[in-house]
């Protein structure tokens, strides 16, 4: 049995009541909605007739977007204290029902917004209530190539729901349907293995147990190949055929429209990784030489170095490390952290139903809230320290701009999270008081930009194979999938790894790959936060006040310029070699200790 949730100490949960201390609460601002859903209907039609009614229009949107937010964020957080209480998921649900509702019914503004002549609109626009919504009409007259008439674009939002069939098929097949053998452990006991527990095993010390688990999990994806190829072809194909109707060259463009990136960001960063393989491999080769084996295969990559060494570390303790962690970005921004740890924003640790992983949430007129499964470990302290570097971006952002340009494109929403984990392990191993416990912290730093820099690039390269391949009218099944991706293992780590036959179908098991070309950012993110950290741990404030400039700028600006000021231009492919650079310099410093 877990943790019962009434069990544990409040100073360990998020005070979410805050936002609805009620149900009453929650449905006086569902019933406000529903009043600006009417509002916005009525003025369907009537946008181009004068100033005051594109201001409404524009004014309704707003407000109503701002309470549904507020509504959405705290239905589903509730849910995720317990998934398994009807109550919470049928609320949750409803502001969903909501959220598509009001999507609909306000579908009509773009559109009319983009048919207004452009002088009568320059008109508009000089008037000092609409001139705050200046830069909101410059983004959608941006988007005027790629908006359709009003009929159209009310029947693509009401499709909203059928484009993420392909993701929610994929998540009951792979995490509810699915089901994988028993195994022998370490203690040679029979242990079911999940999708969950793979990782644990992948990391054993024990060879016969690594491969055993490989060998297993692969087994099922084989068995179901076909179906899982059906159903990532599908969600290719629904991509393109969006991407299409709104008179896009390609699914990739279509993705980076919205953050203004070029496909050169795309290329650079799959350019850059190619040519540094060679720092991959000698970190492979290495781990093989302190493991001991005389090949390595995909099954040991995850292996830790040593296991003579091991951190535990309380929560209360995290907070200490966090809080001299962070030392290099001021006063201010740790007066934030203690604020998160004192004043009820993070959900700490584990209980019976609670949704799994960790985030950073919250709305504009909330303060920001994390959910955690905290474990004493290294790896709570940089999952806490991450999502607080999230917490802090929004913090800042919401602080600094008004609700219609608070929300930072994704593009740049690792870069805070990584920043504050890239100063965490400078400050550890700067405080290292032995040879193990150095080769333990390079180990998972290195585990670090190998899985985000290096493998999320991978990813983005196979999803973008794919899709140029679906595009030129060619058809993937099972078997194409799997070719592309073992090819694209056996480029990254042919030089260093027996490139197992499984590793394969190891694209049936990325639930990311229903995302739209959504790894890629991990990989841009770390980069960027690479760079940003060195500079301000070389340059001082100069650097910090650049960075906080950008964490307070939120989406007031598109990300390639927001990076620049900070001081990271990332449509340059130097920008990554950097980053890639500080990773070969690691493995230099790792092979000392060898």
């Amino acid at each position: 049995m877990g943790i019962d949730r009434n069990s544990i100490e409040e100073k360990y949960k998020w005070k979410i009541e805050r936002m609805y201390p009620n149900k009453e609460a929650i449905e006086s601002d569902i019933e406000k909605v529903k009043g600006f859903i009417s509002k916005a209907k009525e003025l369907k039609g009537k946008l181009s007739e004068s100033k005051e009614n594109l201001y409404e229009a524009l004014n309704i949107s707003e407000k109503a977007s701002q309470i549904l937010q507020n509504l959405y964020v705290y239905t589903h957080m509730k849910q995720h204290e317990d998934t398994r209480i009807n109550a919470n998921q049928g609320i949750a649900t409803k502001t969903d029902m909501l959220s598509t509702e009001l999507s609909m019914a306000s579908s009509y503004m773009v559109p009319e917004i983009i048919a207004i002549d452009s002088e009568k609109l320059n008109e508009y626009l000089n008037d000092d209530k609409l001139s705050f919504y200046k830069k909101h009409i410059d983004d959608i007259l941006r988007e005027k190539p790629h908006t359709l008439n009003e009929r159209e674009e009310e029947i693509l939002a009401a499709t909203a729901d059928l484009s993420g069939v392909p993701e929610n098929v994929y998540d009951m097949l792979a995490f509810a349907d699915l089901e994988f053998p028993e195994i022998e452990d370490e203690n040679h006991e029979k242990v079911r293995l999940t999708d969950s527990n793979f990782s644990t095993f992948l990391r054993s010390k024990d060879a016969r147990v690594r491969k055993d688990a490989f060998e297993a999990m692969y087994s099922i994806y084989d068995k179901y190949k076909n179906t899982f190829a059906a159903i990532l072809y599908g969600g290719i194909k629904a991509e393109i055929f969006y991407a299409k109707i709104r008179k896009y060259e390609s699914a990739l463009q279509a993705s980076l429209f919205q953050d203004d990136i070029s496909i050169d960001v795309y290329n650079n960063l799959i350019a850059a990784v190619d040519e540094n393989l060679d720092a991959l491999n000698k970190y492979v080769d290495l781990k093989k030489k302190f493991l001991g084996l005389d090949e390595i295969h995909m099954y040991d990559l995850y292996v830790p170095l040593t296991d003579k060494f091991d951190m535990k570390i309380p929560y209360e303790k995290a907070q200490e490390i966090i809080l001299n962690a962070l030392k290099p970005l001021g006063e201010e921004y740790l007066s934030i952290i203690k604020k998160a740890f004192e004043d009820g924003w993070i959900d700490v640790y584990e209980n019976e139903g609670k949704q799994g992983g960790a985030y950073s949430w919250g709305s504009y007129d909330s303060n920001p809230y994390i959910l955690m499964s905290y474990k004493d470990d290294l790896n709570s302290l940089f999952t806490l320290i991450h999502e607080l570097g999230h917490s802090l971006h929004s913090y800042y952002s919401r602080s600094s701009q008004p609700f219609l340009y608070s929300n930072y494109k994704i593009f740049v929403a690792e870069v805070a999270s990584t920043l504050n984990e890239l100063l965490l392990i400078n400050y550890l191993l700067e405080n290292s008081n032995s040879k193990e416990e150095r080769i333990y912290l390079l180990n998972y730093y290195l585990e670090q930009f190998r899985t985000t820099v290096y493998r999320q690039t991978m990813f983005g390269e196979f999803e973008k194979l794919t899709h140029e391949r679906v595009e030129s009218g060619e058809p993937l099944t099972a078997e194409e999938f799997t070719s592309i991706y073992y090819d694209l293992n056996k480029k990254y780590y042919g030089n260093s790894v027996k490139v197992d036959d499984q590793i394969g179908l190891e694209w049936a098991r990325i639930p990311h790959f229903y995302s739209n070309f959504y790894v890629y950012k991990y990989a841009t993110g770390f980069s960027a936060a690479s760079a940003l950290s060195q500079q301000i741990l070389k340059e001082g404030q100069e650097a910090v006040d650049r960075y906080l400039g950008f964490l307070k700028s939120g989406g007031s600006e598109y990300p390639l310029k927001q990076l620049r000021d900070a001081g990271v231009d990332m449509e340059k492919k130097e920008a990554v070699d950097e980053a890639l650079k500080v990773f070969s310099d690691l493995v230099d410093k790792l092979e000392k200790e060898y």
